[in-house]
């Protein structure tokens, strides 16, 4: 390196840097504390801005454990309504090992017990209906299709876009001719005599009362239940045609030997049927019902 005598300028820029310093060294001190000041902030800035977004994506994380916790919970509460079903008074061992799983059903008063059947009074609902295709009440295909037209209706598919809770059970029932009056019950499948048709109804919660939202799909129909008196036998396994024939025709036997009630005329069958398609054959239960009256003394 090449080393030089200070020039005249070089030396008076030396004297006044110095003696600028000597003169007023608070001024310097005073720039040199806020530019270090200056530093701090600008680093403390830019730790907040990391520090926002940490706080965010924490915040974040936490919402979403919360979210899933949720789901989690209202999960189990739903899998444990099947889990850990409910039973009815049991007569005999076969009604002994059905259950039901823990979902609202329709209201009713056991009015008295016998060997094959009790007789229940039965409160007023509402439920949703829909006209099955085919001429077989037990098709797979079309309870299958019809089932899935009112959990449209049931979860959503309704005027308030509101989400329902299911219900139980399912009924499958004949019906009588379009001419003559006919009683509702839970989800029903109901045979028309003329038109050979069927119909399946969901139960409605009993929360919304009458202020029940309509339905967007054409061929769901909202209908009152009244009140009804039921002879009612249970019992497990599948449901065929030719099951239901043989419980009913029972049923009926037994009914005539009943010093308080008789079936009422036009009665028809409904078969109900509580348990989703997964419950093992000997758990399910399943009802067949006739309606019935007091007999005149």
């Amino acid at each position: 390196m090449i080393l030089c005598k200070p020039c005249a300028v070089c030396e008076l820029l030396l004297y006044n840097t110095n003696s600028s310093v000597s003169k007023n060294p608070r001024r310097y001190s005073t720039v040199t504390a806020t530019t270090e000041r200056s530093i701090t902030a600008a680093s403390r800035k830019k730790m907040s801005a990391d520090e926002a977004r940490i706080s965010l994506v924490l915040a974040l994380a936490s919402q979403a454990s919360s979210l899933s916790q949720r789901l989690v919970m209202d999960l189990a509460t739903e899998s444990a309504k099947y889990l850990f079903p409910r039973r009815f008074e049991a007569r005999n061992l076969e009604e002994a090992l059905m259950s039901v799983p823990d979902l609202e059903t329709v209201k009713f008063t056991v009015l008295s017990r016998r060997d094959q059947y009790e007789i229940r009074e039965v409160e007023p609902y509402f439920i949703a209906e829909t006209t099955m295709p085919g001429k077989n009440g037990f098709d797979f295909n079309g309870s299958s299709q019809s089932f899935n037209v009112l959990a449209e209706y049931l979860f959503g598919k309704n005027t308030m876009s509101d989400k329902m809770e299911m219900t139980t059970p399912v009924i499958t029932r004949k019906a009588q001719s379009d001419g003559e009056k006919m009683d509702m019950t839970t989800p029903v499948i109901t045979k028309r005599g003329d038109q050979d048709k069927w119909q399946m109804s969901f139960v409605l919660p009993s929360k919304y009362g009458s202020n029940l939202p309509s339905p967007k799909d054409p061929s769901v129909r909202i209908t009152e239940v009244p009140k009804k008196i039921v002879a009612v036998s249970a019992f497990s396994g599948f449901v065929t045609d030719e099951e239901v024939k043989h419980r009913e025709s029972k049923l009926r036997d037994a009914l005539r030997s009943d010093n308080q009630f008789r079936v009422k005329d036009g009665a028809l069958v409904e078969v109900a049927q509580y348990n989703p398609p997964f419950t093992l054959p000997f758990a399910r239960r399943n009802e067949i019902a006739l309606e019935v009256e007091k007999k005149q003394q």
